[in-house]
């Protein structure tokens, strides 16, 4: 019979090892912001991180799982710092003026998306085929919402419409980091006021 006190022992493990991968996460985050993916293997990343390559290997099975879970702590993160926005597409302006902060963060996306319709990479085709799905719902519920509260009616596929806009925005993010005087916050700003329909 297991009692309370060996409950809570087997738990002590366990919790230190959330808050190692949380620490690890963190730390990769804060490198990635500053340089990207110049690390091109994992015990690389590990060495610029200032984690031993057994301890990387401990928690994330490869050098893809870790890049995808950094940006998915980056989407987060980014979700919190931006907080609730209104608008026909909510917080991507704010989130654009973010990402202008956090350059080597943006360029691993970039990476990291094109690395995803590559054949063996399906760990981040899964996070990019979701992470797509779940902002094309978002935008497409927060235009619906919008027309709704102004009394328009509009025949646009607002699935395709959201669609559209995402490829605006990673598009846009390209060329910010081939040229990084486009403006995109403003840009996202301007689209909105094109898709946005007239009462």
């Amino acid at each position: 019979m297991t009692s309370v006190n060996d409950d809570s022992a087997a738990r002590g493990p366990y919790a230190k090892g959330i808050q190692r991968r949380r620490e690890i996460l963190d730390r990769a985050l804060e490198v990635f912001a500053e340089k990207g993916s110049e690390s091109t293997s994992l015990r690389a990343i590990g060495e610029a991180i200032g984690v031993s390559h057994a301890a990387l290997k401990h928690y994330f099975e490869s050098r893809e799982a870790l890049l995808v879970e950094v940006l998915r702590e980056r989407d987060v993160a980014t979700a919190v710092a931006v907080g609730e926005t209104s608008g026909p597409l909510g917080s991507m302006p704010a989130a654009a003026d973010l990402n202008v902060t956090i350059p080597g963060l943006v360029a691993l996306h970039t990476v990291m998306m094109a690395t995803a319709i590559e054949p063996g990479n399906e760990i981040a085709r899964k996070f990019f085929t979701e992470r797509f799905a779940t902002i094309r719902r978002t935008i497409s519920d927060q235009i619906a919402e919008n027309l709704a509260q102004r009394g328009i009616e509009t025949d646009v596929d607002l699935t395709n419409l959201s669609s559209l806009i995402i490829a605006a925005s990673d598009g846009l993010q390209i060329q910010w980091l081939l040229d990084d005087s486009v403006d995109l916050a403003g840009s996202l700003k301007l689209l909105e006021r094109i898709t946005a329909p007239k009462p």
